[in-house]
Parts: structure tokens; sequence; C-alpha cells
């Protein structure tokens, strides 16, 4: 956990943690055959659709942690993927993820069949058997709220997609927590569902309960 990409606590901040995800997702994929790295020269590349994350502890700074990843299932259009965060050595476990991916087209934005690319030679790579020790994604639901903070998506939220990273949100999200929340609380889950792209000068809205409310987001 390097120092540069941790906080004030001097602990990993969550949407590093969540990029490191992602990279791992990439090189498992691309060592595969079916990552952004081949799909993009036909067209075609992820998307996130859903993501949850399930934390007892997150990597301090310095800590060397490891991050293992695996595809549960394919369908036609979604995939389910992954990951378990340890110590090097396995003993120590921070946590877990879950996510569902989607292949859409580049060009028409259209959802793709999963199972065509590379003869669906995807489900060579299936471990339906191999646990993941967290409550599975879910239909995200949440309480009516009409306090909300804004941003203006930037150059720092871009990602090679050309839209606002998907750990980007997580970012955004944090920031609405004062400092005296965040110092006394720890992040045990978070959820997303990915609806809609986010592009250069837009402004989004982040929905949530008042300061004094102790609900989650």
């Amino acid at each position: 956990a390097d120092a540069f990409h941790c906080d004030f606590q001097h602990q990993l901040c969550v949407g590093h943690l969540g990029n490191s995800l992602l990279n791992a997702s990439d090189m498992h994929s691309t060592q595969r055959k079916f990552g952004m790295t081949y799909l993009n020269t036909i067209n075609k590349t992820w998307v996130l659709s859903r993501l949850a994350i399930e934390l007892s502890d997150i990597p301090k700074e310095h800590e060397e942690f490891a991050i293992e990843t695996w595809v549960e299932s394919a369908m036609k259009y979604f995939t389910r993927r992954n990951w378990a965060l340890t110590s090097p050595d396995g003993d120590k476990v921070f946590g877990y993820a879950k996510s569902i991916w989607a292949m859409i087209d580049t060009i028409t934005r259209e959802p793709q069949d999963i199972l065509a690319v590379n003869d669906g030679k995807i489900n060579d790579y299936l471990y339906p058997e191999k646990p993941c020790d967290m409550k599975d994604v879910s239909r995200v639901t949440v309480p009516k709220m009409e306090e909300f903070t804004e941003f203006t998506v930037r150059y720092s939220d871009i990602d090679v997609n050309g839209h606002c990273n998907s750990m980007k949100y997580i970012d955004h999200v944090m920031d609405t927590f004062s400092m005296e929340h965040l110092m006394n609380y720890q992040l045990q889950r978070l959820e997303i569902a990915y609806v809609a792209e986010g592009h250069w000068g837009e402004t989004i809205r982040i929905y949530h309960l008042s300061p004094d409310d102790t609900q989650h987001f």
C-alpha cells in the first residue's frame, strides 16, 4: 500500500483499493485472451454493472497485500467475477468483493454475446465451486433523501473508456463524509449499481442522509 495511495489515517484509500481489484481483473482476463486489450481490436469492451465490497480491515501504509480473482460464471450477456484481498501468505483476510460485468460494442454501446468471443473460451476459466465469503450483490435500494452534494466530471475522473472511472464514484461518495465520521467509523460494505456513464463536464449529484443520521447511504 504505497504511501501516496493512502489517506490521512495511513490506510489504503478505498478508490485505490477498488482500482487494484480492477487491475487484477484486467491482468487476469488479458492473460486468457478476453481482456480489453484484445476486445478493443474487435470494437468491444467490458463495463462494470454491479459491485459489492466487504471489508473486515484495510491495508495500512506500506503493508503488503495480495489480490486473487476468478470468474464464477458466464452467461450470454453477463459474467460474475469475484476477488479475495489477503496478506501475501494468505493468513490474513482483508475482505472480498463480487461483481457483475457486461460486454458492449464500443461504437453502438449495445450488449454483446460474451460466449461468442473466442468461441466461448471464457468457459474454460470458470470456477463456480470456489467460495467467496461475503453476501452476494443485490438490487441496490436507498431511502428517500433530499440532501445532495454535486461534482463535475473532470480530467482526473475520466478513464480509458472516455467516461467517469467506476472507482471515482467511490472517491466522490467518500468525500461527502466528515473527517470526524471517517475517524470514528470503518467502511464495512459498499455496493454500487452502475446504470449510466458520467461524461466530461456533466454535473453529478450524490444524495445522502443528514450528518446526524447514522444509517447507511
